[in-house]
Parts: structure tokens; C-alpha cells; sequence
């Protein structure tokens, strides 16, 4: 499923554009996940849902927040992950990642573990080199697997 609003990126007005709009991601989010529920197709099947950046708790123009590549939420449900977990943290202020960091490539490289696939044996070759989607860094995030 996806949302999409013209007007997506939160800089001003955050309260009043959240408030409207949460309704609609809370379906977004919940649909997918109680129809594979329903089906007995959640086991097998992964979702992950994710944005473009984290938020800042503070903005430049004093009523949204700005972007924030230190601290980001992305959730992945079924295909092989624990449920009901929450893993990792930011800091007070919720600016920046400090507990359980996970790297982008911390993320495919899990996210292609759960799709069956040795993240460090996909490779490309390019320009005389093996190139792969987690380059030379990644590491399958245990904890969250079942």
C-alpha cells in the first residue's frame, strides 16, 4: 500500500498536518499487515515500512521538524522478525541514535537475510570490481530474527 500527499515534508505546520494525517498511515501501515495476518501469509512474507530520513526534534522554521540522518524509524513486521519488539533508541532529545545503532547497511543486509539472500554474496561486477548493495559493510541484526 502506499500513501502519498502532495505536500509531504513536514518543515512548518507539523501538529495540524499530523493530526490529519495519521489516521490514513495508521491504515496504510495496519491493512497489510491484519490481511497477511488473515491469509496465514504473514510468516512468509515481510514488511517493511520506512521513510527518506529521520526527523529532527527541532526546526529551522520553528513549526515542523527538519531532516535527520542520525536518528531514523523503520519498522519490519513478519517474514521471520519478532514481533512486539522495539530495538534501538536515540538520545533524550531524539536527535541522534545512541543505543542498538543500526547502519543502512545493518538494514539490507537484514532485510535480504529475511528474503534468503547471502547479502555478501550479491554482487555486481562493474568497472572490473564486485560491487554489492551493502558494500563491504553490513551485518545481519540478530536480535530482531525469530
Amino acid at each position: 500500500m502506499h500513501v502519498n500527499y502532495a505536500n509531504w515534508d513536514d518543515h512548518i505546520e507539523i501538529d495540524k498536518k499530523l493530526a490529519q494525517r495519521c489516521p490514513d498511515m495508521d491504515q496504510a501501515a495496519a491493512a497489510p499487515i491484519r490481511d497477511l495476518k488473515r491469509r496465514g501469509k504473514l510468516d512468509e512474507t515481510l514488511v517493511v515500512w520506512g521513510g527518506e530520513f529521520g526527523r529532527t526534534p527541532v526546526s529551522e522554521s520553528g513549526t515542523g521538524r527538519d531532516h535527520n540522518p542520525y536518528g531514523f524509524t523503520v519498522f519490519l513486521a513478519g517474514g521471520g522478525i519478532k514481533g512486539g519488539l522495539s530495538y534501538g533508541a536515540t538520545d533524550e532529545f531524539g536527535f541522534k541514535a545512541v543505543e542498538n545503532r543500526v547502519s543502512i547497511h545493518d538494514l539490507h543486509a537484514t532485510i535480504l537475510n529475511r528474503l534468503g539472500i547471502d547479502h555478501t554474496r550479491l554482487t555486481y561486477r562493474y568497472a572490473g570490481r564486485d560491487f554489492r548493495l551493502t558494500d563491504v559493510f553490513g551485518e545481519v541484526i540478530k536480535d530482531i530474527l525469530i
